[in-house]
């Protein structure tokens, strides 16, 4: 394995390939996406937020935005689907700093990430229109982690213990020395679980470069992460399936960011490799099922962008990928795909902007597939500004889709792609201590994929394209500063979806949020950073149901702190998915000492 890295790496300087540019975000959800083309509504959480968060990890933490996180285990960061405006766990698109890292076996390893709180400076949201020009699979959105870049000497140790002999390590280490930045972080977690089949053990590693170089930067991300954990009827909701389920993810993320007296130059390489063993019945009592993949992704790409006059500041890229599957149920398979995409962006005078983009994706197993969105700002005064925008969005289906075959579910090699058109406006404002603003959308989905079943007693889960699904709602966020200790963060999404349903049963299409209110309450006072998080959430045909979670701190000497996290505190009843449930009351307490 030491042979095969070492030259992942060495491979890496020798080629000519980048990633896409993305422009700095605030807090406040109006971004600049992909070289300031996409002028609509995003939501983010940085390192800040996210270490304070009352959740116990970055991916449970992004629970606090308008993304729909369907967890099936104890601890988000285990196994999370994600939704965005009403889309399938499939249709959201996962990037690390721009580039694709979704899994092609199947969306439900999108959560396998390999990197701890301290490699994130920020986890962008970028629902619907804004996510367009980034690939296949962004039919609901994206979602973005954006990388910190190791800057100075610092330490990180944090301990932490809790309830279901649950307790977890982290160590963090950056330095840097002249040009060149380094990190290594190791992190471990276990967990007896709430329950029977929801015990849990994470281990994760990563190590982070960054190299000043003359007219720009080199960056080498590289992560590993291993998991074991009950899986106790994760893909048989209802069933009493006690299974078990390892995982291991390594990811290789590099590239360069030049700037040649004006024109950006962005090569990147990245690499992803999955290994995913389940057991569907550790009893053996009902089945003996023992299922072995192993999947690879290689993503090249450049990226080029100038400011040319009076076409504004203008991109074009390239990409080529290729994705790997070696299965015990789904074959040895692999695919390829090549990739042409350009955006602009240009001010029209002092209130308005325009952006464009525009992706042409040429699959060797499909045919060629389009995506793009248009986007307009109208800046109403100095506060307040209004925007337009819609999009085309494309997603070919999973190795899963196409190939799977067992005892609950059967595969269609024959699939189609998905396709979305989106449409969104919206009004923002933006004054100091107050941000708020409101999302009006729609969305029209043609040859859909879930798996259905024709009638109650069919004995097997069938993928199939569904002819049309439409898709409507409302996002709202406030961002309030009450005084010099406290802030209030809020926002509510209303989603209603309609699918040509024919009086099929669906297996994920109806498990959307209806209604999704999330308030956090941040006092910020001398002696440490106190977080309140309050969440409703309300699915369809399904009695809703409302969570408090907090975060308590006091800091010690020189940064470090003792601290206490409750999730779940009223200890309610719930199941994000149907047939699966979720722990109640949760506490842990812990110690941070940086320096």
């Amino acid at each position: 394995m030491r042979k095969r890295c070492g030259l992942f790496f060495i491979v890496t300087f020798c080629l000519a390939c980048f990633r896409p540019v993305f422009a700095e975000v605030d807090l406040e959800p109006i971004i600049v996406t992909k070289a300031k083309t996409h002028l609509l509504t995003s939501y983010s959480q940085d390192e800040n937020d996210l270490r304070n968060s009352p959740l116990d990890s970055p991916i449970e933490a992004l629970s606090l935005l308008p993304l729909d996180l369907q967890s099936r285990s104890p601890k988000g960061a285990i196994q999370t689907d994600f939704s965005l405006r009403g889309s399938t766990f499939q249709g959201v698109l996962m990037l690390m700093d721009g580039q694709r890292i979704n899994d092609p076996q199947t969306g439900h390893h999108n959560a396998d990430i390999p990197l701890t709180k301290e490699d994130i400076r920020r986890i962008e949201v970028i629902p619907g229109v804004g996510s367009s020009l980034f690939g296949s699979d962004a039919i609901g959105g994206a979602v973005n982690i954006i990388l910190e870049k190791p800057k100075e000497k610092k330490r990180v140790l944090e301990l932490k213990g809790g309830q279901y002999e649950t307790w977890s390590g982290l160590f963090s280490i950056s330095d840097k020395i002249e040009d060149l930045g380094m990190r290594f972080s190791i992190e471990n977690q276990e967990s007896d679980g709430f329950r029977e089949d929801t015990d849990f053990k994470k281990f994760t590693t990563t190590f982070n470069s960054s190299l000043d170089i003359p007219d720009g930067e080199f960056n080498i991300n590289w992560g590993y992460q291993e998991k074991e954990f009950g899986a106790y009827d994760f893909y048989t909701p209802g069933l009493g399936y006690l299974s078990k389920e390892w995982t291991k993810t390594y990811l290789l993320n590099t590239g360069l960011n030049l700037d040649k007296e004006g024109l950006i130059i962005k090569p990147n390489f990245l690499w992803r490799r999955h290994y995913d063993k389940f057991m569907l019945d550790k009893t053996q009592i009902r089945s003996r099922s023992l299922n072995h993949h192993r999947t690879d992704v290689y993503t090249p790409n450049i990226y080029l962008q100038k400011e040319i006059g009076i076409l504004g500041r203008l991109g074009l890229g390239l990409e080529y990928g290729e994705e790997r599957i070696n299965s015990t149920n789904l074959g040895k398979r692999n695919r390829k795909h090549k990739s042409i995409f350009t955006d602009d962006s240009k001010e029209l005078g002092e209130r308005l902007s325009l952006g464009f983009s525009f992706r042409a994706d040429d699959f060797d197993s499909f045919d060629e597939v389009y995506a793009g969105s248009t986007s307009l700002r109208y800046k109403v005064s100095k506060e307040s500004s209004l925007r337009l925008g819609l999009s085309r969005s494309t997603r070919i289906p999973s190795f899963t889709e196409l190939y799977y075959s067992d005892s609950t579910t059967l595969g269609d090699a024959g699939l189609s792609e998905e396709k979305s058109w989106s449409y969104e406006t919206g009004y923002d404002y933006k004054k100091e201590g107050l941000s708020w603003g409101t999302t009006l959308f729609y969305r029209r989905e043609e040859d859909c994929i879930d798996w259905i079943r024709r009638t109650p007693g069919q004995a097997r889960w069938q993928v199939e394209n569904i002819t049309e699904a439409q898709v409507a709602g409302i996002e709202n966020y406030l961002k309030l500063k009450l005084n010099e200790y406290v802030t209030l963060d809020s926002n509510y999404s209303y989603i209603n979806k309609r699918i040509d349903d024919r009086g099929y049963l669906y297996k994920y299409g109806p498990n959307y949020i209806k209604h999704l209110i999330n308030n956090t309450l941040i006092f910020n006072l001398p002696f440490g950073i106190q977080t309140i998080g309050l969440t409703h959430k309300k699915k369809p045909s399904r009695r809703g149901w409302f969570l408090l979670n907090t975060r308590l701190s006091y800091n010690l000497k020189r940064n470090s702190q003792v601290f206490l996290e409750a999730s779940n505190l009223l200890n309610v009843e719930y199941q994000e998915i149907e047939g699966i449930p979720q722990p109640g009351r949760w506490i842990e307490a812990g110690l941070r000492l940086e320096w």
